[in-house]
């Protein structure tokens, strides 16, 4: 899950990380009275969307006075604000964040991820800050510092000096270090964070520390031990189809194709999305309808796929072994009739039930297409939709 950037500072501050004063508004008379309760005479305003690269797209404006602020806020807000992390239409601006002007010195990167493949915490710093750090492993690897912290070990003092002294901080900023890469650390552990990234990280003219940018996400799973980051979610900055699945317990991520998938496991999921990618088409979600898939489950999940325009061809990938393939087959044959579905559907089952599976499959009267294995379906899935276009 993630949330906002003005949410994100707020659990900076709860932490004791220094961050600039600011508010979140909703409109133009709130963003003008939250700038004349700032210090000033700089502000800033920031449009809120959940994607990176908001300074670029024209959604983070520097401004020197309340009328700059209210220019700034009548311009971003309401506008479908496009970014390299967003689609071609962008995200609607609903929110913005009134912050107090910094005195910038120096700019820096720093993130925490988690690291899936070793089980740690993975560290990145760079002095390259303000910028995609894409781009900067791409063109400038040297510039970059990452290392791997063992949470059985936990964050040590030596964590510390290593990214203090990669940045090249000095005086007071180095002698604020300490404590705040490791209240970050502790922030993003206890929290259950999945991502954490300052980007930038400055050090003023005063020679502080501020966490001046925040993007923070959390792990779905972790989310039942934390009720007061659940109240953060804004579900308008999310794909409605999404929503919808999360509350019938399915996992759905909507893609860029026409080929809807029903697989159960996410690593049959993403077999499938591969090959059906091999075989000259693209999939048009994730959809993982997990071990426990009732008919009331299958039919949600026939919904939500359908509910994607650009989806021209189902394909149904199901592995019977905790899940049976007789109650997936009756699921699929409900929905179908339930949906009055026209667009090819093919269906592979394979495992627990399966001949059970097939013979309602067979006897269901729709035309559903079967197949023997992930190679056929994919091949005559792929074919079927390109015999109606």
């Amino acid at each position: 899950m993630d949330i906002h950037e003005h949410q994100a500072k707020e659990l900076l501050k709860s932490y004791d990380i220094p961050t600039p004063l600011g508010k979140a508004v909703f409109s133009v008379d709130e963003a003008l009275s939250a700038a004349k309760d700032l210090p000033g005479p700089i502000y800033v305003v920031k449009a809120q969307i959940h994607a990176g690269g908001r300074g670029k797209a024209g959604g983070v404006k520097v401004v020197k006075d309340l009328d700059g602020v209210k220019s700034a806020a009548l311009t971003i807000l309401g506008k479908n604000l496009i970014t390299h992390q967003t689609s071609n239409e962008g995200k609607l601006v609903q929110r913005l964040y009134i912050e107090d002007g910094c005195d910038i010195q120096s700019e820096y990167y720093f993130s925490m991820v988690i690291d899936r493949a070793t089980s740690k915490i993975s560290v990145i710093a760079s002095t390259e800050g303000g910028m995609d750090i894409e781009k900067v492993a791409d063109e400038r690897p040297e510039k970059i510092l990452s290392f791997s912290v063992d949470p059985t070990i936990g964050f040590q003092p030596f964590h510390s000096r290593l990214i203090a002294n990669s940045l090249g901080l000095k005086g007071s900023s180095l002698k604020q270090s300490g404590s705040f890469f490791k209240q970050l650390y502790k922030l993003f552990t206890e929290l259950d964070s999945s991502l954490l990234e300052i980007n930038p990280l400055v050090v003023t003219s005063e020679n502080n520390l501020i966490a001046l940018d925040a993007k923070m996400s959390f792990d779905n799973n972790a989310l039942f031990r934390h009720p007061e980051i659940m109240k953060l979610r804004d579900e308008s900055e999310e794909d409605p189809a999404e929503i919808i699945a999360s509350k019938h317990d399915l996992a759905y991520i909507k893609l860029d194709g026409t080929i809807g998938c029903l697989v159960n496991g996410a690593g049959l999921a993403m077999a499938t999305m591969d090959i059906i990618k091999l075989k000259g088409s693209s999939p048009a979600n994730f959809l993982d309808v997990g071990g426990s898939a009732t008919k009331e489950k299958v039919t949600e999940a026939f919904k939500i796929i359908l509910s994607d325009k650009a989806v021209e061809g189902i394909l149904v990938n199901i592995f019977g072994g905790i899940m049976r393939c007789d109650i997936i087959a009756s699921g699929v044959v409900a929905a179908a009739k339930a949906l009055s579905l026209s667009k090819p559907l093919v269906v592979r089952l394979a495992g627990t039930n399966v001949e059970e599976g097939k013979k309602i499959l067979s006897d269901s009267g729709l035309k559903i297409i079967p197949a023997d294995d992930l190679d056929d379906a994919a091949v005559k899935i792929v074919n079927a939709v390109k015999e109606i276009n």
